[in-house]
């Protein structure tokens, strides 16, 4: 399995009720109770993501266990608040820069990103609770520690949360092609980077919500690169013309 799980009514409740990071919870379709419909009503209460699903999901997934209808997968590690990643720009006295993905679904690519967010400085990454890959243990791995030193801000809707940093004075500039050189573009001051999932790029609302589009040039047969590849060029660009080398 890719991430640590519970499973059973009373470990999950305790799990819930503990307030430790939960990525997901697996609730079963069938024979729902009173209890299943306090439990989803705490989930929504929380922000935790969940999902009703068939049992055989639950059997494969527990890999045959007495999972009682319902799972949750734990997270690596604790998430922020947004507000959190501005208040350590401000507590360095820097100009926010900050990382966002938007349906990022490898976790290999989330984990190389944090060790190149926290090689550059950046001050955090902000990932969508839904569709896209949450702090498993895969991540952690693949981070190489990086995962302890980076803020990770799980939001319910990211179009909105990039609004609210435009409003906060960040600039939005989005990676996809067709855009603006980065080697020409100005990555300079408080800066938001949007990173696409790996097979759709970004989706069409956050392409929208973003104040510009930065292509990375492409001189060879291959359209495209890897999104960790291409959100470590991006944030390095960033991270030299923030200190003018």
């Amino acid at each position: 399995m890719n991430e640590e799980i519970v499973y059973g009514r009373n470990p999950v409740r305790e799990l819930i009720e503990s307030g430790k990071p939960v990525n997901k919870v697996l609730i079963q379709k069938e024979g729902e109770d009173r209890r299943s419909h306090d439990l989803i009503n705490s989930l929504r209460n929380r922000g935790i993501p969940f999902q009703l699903v068939d049992r055989q999901v639950l059997d494969r997934v527990t890999e045959g266990a007495k999972h009682q209808g319902i799972m949750a997968y734990i997270a690596a590690r604790e998430y922020a608040k947004v507000e959190d990643i501005i208040e350590l720009a401000r507590t360095r006295q820097e100009e926010p820069f900050i990382l966002a993905l938007d349906g990022l679904e490898d976790p290999h690519n989330l984990g190389a990103l944090l060790r190149t967010v926290d090689a550059v400085g950046a001050h955090g990454v902000i990932i969508p609770k839904r569709r896209n890959v949450a702090l498993t243990a895969i991540v952690a791995k693949t981070s190489a520690g990086a995962l302890e030193h980076v803020l990770v801000a799980r939001v319910s809707n990211l179009v909105q949360s990039l609004r609210e940093l435009k409003e906060e004075g960040c600039w939005v500039s989005g990676a996809e092609a067709g855009g603006t050189d980065i080697y020409s573009a100005d990555l300079t001051g408080s800066r938001v980077l949007v990173i696409g999932s790996e097979g759709q790029g970004m989706s069409r609302l956050v392409r929208e919500t973003c104040d510009e589009i930065v292509s990375i040039p492409m001189l060879g047969k291959v359209s495209s690169l890897n999104a960790s590849v291409a959100g470590s060029v991006m944030l390095y660009e960033a991270l030299r013309q923030r200190q003018n080398l």
